[in-house]
């Protein structure tokens, strides 16, 4: 994973349209016509939010005679979640941390040893 493929994944990801866009496809492939329903807007802004998504990777373009399905192509997601564990571990043992010295706070103050 390269930071600016990264970075093009998280910019594609900081829109609300287009992260409402890649929810609908999680349940499966559609076509723009469907992607485009809930949404108040021209097909070509609908088409604007595709292209950036399929630029980052997020989604592919299928081939079905005259219907063009767009799916959701799960691998940038999958680096993001990768990239980030990091930052998961990190913040699980600050909080561990924050827990067990909270935990003995309690126990001095039942003691009667406040700091």
């Amino acid at each position: 994973m390269t930071p600016d493929r990264l970075s093009s994944t998280f910019a594609a990801l900081a829109d609300p349209t287009r992260r409402a866009i890649l929810a609908r496809l999680a349940s499966g492939q559609a076509s723009v016509t469907e992607l485009a329903a809930p949404f108040q807007m021209t097909m070509p802004a609908v088409s604007k939010h595709l292209k950036v998504l399929e630029r980052a990777g997020l989604i592919a373009r299928g081939r079905e005679a005259q219907w063009r399905p767009r799916r959701l192509a799960g691998e940038p997601l999958r680096d993001v979640a990768e990239w980030m564990e990091q930052y998961r571990r990190f913040w699980d043992e600050s909080f561990d941390r924050l827990d067990d010295y909270l935990q003995e706070m309690k126990k001095e103050k039942k003691n009667g040893r406040e700091r």
